[in-house]
């Protein structure tokens, strides 16, 4: 994305969004290892990188969906997504990444959360994940039925707002994936407990991967 704000006001826009968003992060990250808050993350006209080493979920659901954002800059975007969702997800090793480019004096600063680093994973219920690209290692789903209409997939939770429930989709009692690498516009949880949180704001590109 390219902006032509210069100077002051540049900064002072970057301002507004960005330290706002740090604190809320935080605020919502120390409530969510707790298992304190219900979830709801994304990014304001970017998406995000996030890894795994395993993810395993019962009642999946996965169905597309469209996402609406707004840039730093204040244009509407529209993105077409896969939307996987779990009525409950452990993860181990998650990564969640995203790069602010072009800051002024900082050039990009990336923030970047860690958790389920330890021997507890990342505890999810009613998982929505709007991904815009996926790769595993490996995947498997026990009862999966492909081909269902969105509005027929019962075995994951309710569809989630923007999608059309006559559009393809496929559902399992459970799935398994490791070696996740996704790209993804949003993420939302009826509650998420992120055990081992870590949280870091850097200059440069730090991304999971």
């Amino acid at each position: 994305m390219q902006s032509q704000l210069r100077g002051g006001t540049r900064w002072k826009r970057f301002a507004v969004v960005m330290v706002p968003s740090i604190a809320a992060t935080a605020a919502i990250g120390v409530g969510l290892s707790q298992g304190a808050l219900a979830a709801s993350f994304s990014v304001s006209g970017q998406s995000f990188k996030v890894t795994a080493d395993r993810l395993e979920g019962d009642g999946f659901n996965q169905y597309g969906s469209m996402d609406k954002g707004v840039t730093l800059d204040g244009k509407e975007t529209y993105h077409p997504v896969a939307v996987s969702a779990f009525k409950s997800a452990d993860i181990i090793n998650m990564c969640q990444s995203v790069v602010t480019p072009h800051v002024p004096v900082f050039g990009n600063i990336s923030l970047r959360l860690t958790a389920g680093t330890g021997d507890t994973p990342v505890k999810a219920e009613n998982l929505y994940i709007d991904v815009e690209s996926l790769e595993t290692t490996s995947a498997e789903f026990k009862n999966i039925d492909i081909g269902v209409a969105a509005g027929q997939a019962s075995k994951g939770p309710e569809l989630s707002a923007g999608a059309n429930g006559n559009g393809f989709a496929q559902q399992a009692d459970s799935a398994v994936l490791t070696g996740v690498k996704q790209t993804a516009w949003a993420t939302t949880a009826g509650t998420f407990n992120l055990s081992n949180l870590n949280m870091s704001l850097k200059t440069g590109v730090h991304e999971c991967y």
